[in-house]
């Protein structure tokens, strides 16, 4: 047994690993661990949010960015994040990331009001862009390539089933103990974190850097700048008396984003290799990428707004939703991979695509007609919403790995996840100013300053027919954020068709055996 302080353990030839087999599984255990603080933080904060806004008073502008803090820095700096690993060390750098991220998560407990709490989800963010991509390459750097499959499978079970079940016992905690439960989704972090710290310090030896590479620092504050610049501006939308910001926000975000650009193609060591965007299907698979995952953020971060703030529902119910998501995902994803390996990713994202598009649709048309049935309209909706995502991830993975050489994969793996965060960070926001407008149009909120906000709970009684009007406009709002995010899986549908290489189908390439074409 080595602890923090001795020296690092190089690779043997023998098991091709920097630790023995009976230290593998605390690597195991502690990535899952570290994996879990992210997934139960980020999909239980969604049930929360209306605790969070009344407990602190937090606008939807502030309520938006208690999300985005978060995943701007994460999203601008998961690829520094992975780099690190390689200069310093998995396990050191493992370690780091999850000590600010459980310091950070403590201080959001502690927060006494939303800009507080903001401030600390975005170093919380930056322990996160460390300890995510760190999870995964820490299980693959312990195991040898014969066992490292199994490892990995354990590792996505567990990691789907905290997802899954995350929400729903969150859902129950809020329900049973009140709003004010809410700061223990962030306390809870600090006994998962210290005893995945305690298992890499003190039951796993250090492994040795495997080169050194550079962290591009530069590169990671233009993109937290740039993305930043441009969710404050879409944000600003939405926020009463900031409305004047938008603009030159938006603009000196898109400058910075050039900007951004151009340092990486003078960069000897990018954080992000741009060439690999002339690969037609490369691109093509992240544009897709980019909606899906837009769409995906924008409906799972509004609609529990809608459902407790506006349908009333108990945060138990709604804590639900997620539930379908996550088994499709851990119970599909092996048989679609297996499909996709077969005939192709293309046939597999288009079509997923596309079933999402028609369950964000559908869950548009529940809203805009005023039906206000969980049981029977939105949990089975969001159950084919989980199917469609079930043919995409996998297949997309495939998509990315295969468009490119075998020497670029781990950058295309990474560009592809800074994609898919830096979609639901733009989502959040953009989706956020459009929920309001449509909220505020039909309300006439100029008039009548007192009734709630969008997503925001009814604190006091209203009377009956301006209750009945905010509910109205309320489902509107959700209507036209859910429309929109239907448009985005058709039009990522499409993308992939077009861009996403693809064999024939099955039935397609027998009939072609049977029948074959006459020469021309």
């Amino acid at each position: 047994m080595q602890s923090s302080g001795e020296a690092a353990v190089p690779m043997t030839a023998t098991n091709g690993t920097f630790c023995s087999q009976s230290q593998r599984r605390y690597v195991l255990i502690a990535a899952i661990l570290a994996s879990a603080l992210g997934f139960i933080d980020g999909s239980i904060l969604a049930i929360a949010m209306p605790a969070i806004r009344i407990d602190l008073g937090a606008s939807l502008a502030e309520a938006q960015w208690i999300s985005n803090g978060y995943a701007l820095t994460l999203s601008a700096l998961i690829l520094a994040g992975g780099a690190a690993g390689d200069r310093f060390g998995l396990r050191r750098a493992f370690v780091a990331g999850i000590m600010l991220f459980v310091a950070a998560s403590l201080a959001c407990a502690l927060a006494p009001n939303a800009v507080v709490l903001i401030a600390f989800r975005a170093l919380q963010g930056i322990g996160a862009a460390i300890m995510v991509p760190g999870s995964l390459a820490i299980i693959a750097k312990a195991y040898p390539k014969k066992e490292r499959g199994r490892a990995i499978g354990i590792w996505a079970a567990a990691s789907a089933l905290t997802t899954a079940l995350g929400p729903v016992l969150g859902g129950l905690v809020l329900s049973a103990f009140g709003g004010g439960i809410w700061r223990a989704i962030f306390a809870v972090n600090l006994p998962l974190g210290l005893i995945s710290i305690y298992l890499l310090l003190f039951k796993v030896p250090a492994d040795a850097p495997t080169e050194k590479r550079s962290l591009d620092l530069g590169g990671g504050a233009l993109a937290t700048l740039a993305f930043g610049a441009l969710a404050y501006g879409l944000t600003s939308m939405s926020s009463s008396g900031e409305g004047h910001m938008a603009g030159p926000s938006i603009a000196a975000g898109a400058v910075l984003l050039v900007v951004f650009i151009l340092f990486e193609q003078r960069r000897r060591e990018p954080m992000i290799d741009l060439s690999l965007f002339r690969i037609g299907a490369f691109a093509g698979a992240n544009v897709a990428t980019f909606f899906l995952y837009f769409a995906l953020s924008a409906n799972l971060f509004y609609l529990p707004m809608l459902l407790i703030a506006g349908w009333g529902l108990s945060t138990a119910e709604v804590g639900f939703i997620f539930l379908p998501l996550s088994a499709s995902i851990a119970l599909l994803s092996g048989p679609v991979g297996q499909l996709s390996d077969r005939i192709g990713p293309r046939f597999p994202i288009s079509c997923g695509s596309l079933v999402v598009a028609f369950a964000f649709a559908g869950l548009a048309l529940l809203s805009h007609g005023g039906i206000h049935h969980f049981w029977t309209g939105t949990f089975p909706l969001m159950a084919l919403m989980g199917l469609g995502m079930a043919l995409v991830v996998s297949p997309l993975s495939t998509a990315i790995m295969t468009a490119v050489e075998d020497k670029d994969t781990g950058a295309a793996s990474g560009i592809n996840n800074a994609v898919s965060r830096i979609g639901g960070l733009i989502a959040v926001a953009a989706m956020g100013s459009l929920a309001t407008w449509v909220y505020s149009r039909m309300l006439d909120t100029s008039i009548r300053p007192g009734i709630p906000g969008f997503g925001e709970p009814v604190s006091t009684g209203l009377p009956p027919e301006l209750e009945a009007t905010r509910l109205a406009a309320s489902d509107m709002a959700f209507s036209a954020v859910s429309l929109t995010t239907a448009v985005l899986c058709l039009l990522a549908a499409i993308i992939a068709w077009m861009t996403v290489p693809g064999q024939a189908l099955p039935w397609r390439r027998r009939r072609e055996i049977d029948s074959p074409l006459p020469d021309r």
